[in-house]
Order: structure tokens, then sequence, then C-alpha cells
């Protein structure tokens, strides 16, 4: 079965940047699936069933908390991962989103290192670390 991740958010370069952080992960055969509301969002996690889901909090049609609420409570899809990535970072929202079931909580602006890092270990992939992979990039043979 093809691993998936759904990357939510309402602002285009959001989405593209959390793509891009984890596009090394098309590589080992995951498909990265993208949603620009929580209405699309809570679509797709029903019909696409995502392993993990990138969730933004302020979104319009429906927060992140309740596409979280929905996903975890309603349907009961406790095997779906979700990372509420925003840049609300208060208490307040934290305790919510443990609330509702977020799996875990992370603050804009991210580490791309840690998203794509979370992201192998959810889904149990193994990847070369970046720094593996640029040093074999610039490796340059004058044979």
């Amino acid at each position: 079965m093809t691993k998936k991740i759904l990357i939510v958010d309402d602002e285009p370069y959001m989405r593209l940047l959390i793509e891009q952080t984890l596009e090394d992960l098309e590589d080992e055969g995951v498909e990265l699936l993208t949603a620009e509301d929580g209405e699309d969002a809570l679509e797709q996690v029903k019909s696409e069933q995502p392993n993990l889901v990138f969730l933004d909090l302020m979104m319009p049609k429906m927060s992140g908390f309740d596409v979280c609420n929905q996903i975890k409570n309603v349907l009961c899809m406790n095997d779906v991962y979700v990372i509420m990535l925003t840049a609300k970072g208060q208490e307040f929202d934290k305790q919510k989103g443990k609330e509702v079931g977020t799996d875990m909580y992370l603050t804009k602006p991210f580490d791309p290192d840690q998203v794509l890092e979370k992201s192998q270990e959810i889904l149990g992939i193994a990847l070369r670390l970046a720094s593996e992979v640029r040093s074999q990039k610039s490796e340059v043979s004058y044979d």
C-alpha cells in the first residue's frame, strides 16, 4: 500500500515549502497530497486515507482544530498521524490541539530537517542523511 502525506495550508507558498521539504520521500514511493482548506482536507482524509497529515490551524471553511477533531473523534481514524503546523504557538492553542487529538504540535517557522525526520519516523522510511547526499553530489571525478 502506498504511503501518503497530506499537506494542508491555505497559503500556497507554505504548501510548496512543505512539499519541497518532503520531496525526497517521493523517491521512496510516498505520495504527497495537498489541500488548501479544512473542508478539502477532510474530504481527502476520507478518500485517500493518508498516513500523516500536516495541518495548518487557521484556515477558511474549517479550522485545523475542527479537522483534527473530525479525523480523530468523529471518524475515529486514530491511525492517521496529525501534526499541527501553525504560527499559533501559545500554550492555550497547544492544549486545545491535545484535546482534539493532535499527535504533535509544531510552530512556524519550522525546521525543515525536523519535519522530514519526523515524517520518516512516522512512515518507517530511512533516507540517507541530506549531508551524505550533498557530499556525494559535490564529489567530482577528474579521471
